[in-house]
């Protein structure tokens, strides 16, 4: 399992998530198995979004994706800032 990790601050976290459910069938058709959205606790406003893939290919070509959404108008009405991303392989996972 490959998790794409993304980090930024948004303008408005409503208007942000909005538009994040709004490409549900693009993350689906793009590979994603399983994603969470956090929120730092001392800012509301700052994201984290863990992406789950099967590989490391289907990560980085929704990446790739990611990249083109992120120039356009829309994204930056809600995006503050370049978004960080990392690409990470699960070495262990467990559900206590």
């Amino acid at each position: 399992m490959t998790v794409l990790r993304i980090e930024h601050p948004v303008s408005d976290f409503v208007a942000w998530k909005r538009t994040f459910d709004s490409f549900a069938e693009r993350r689906q058709t793009g590979g994603v198995r399983h994603y969470q959205v956090l929120r730092l606790a001392d800012d509301p406003n700052f994201v984290l979004i863990d992406l789950t893939f099967d590989s490391r290919a289907a990560a980085e070509a929704f990446l790739t994706f990611l990249h083109g959404i992120w120039q356009s108008a829309t994204a930056s009405q809600v995006l503050r800032g370049a978004p960080q991303t990392r690409i990470a392989e699960v070495a262990e996972s467990q559900q206590l």
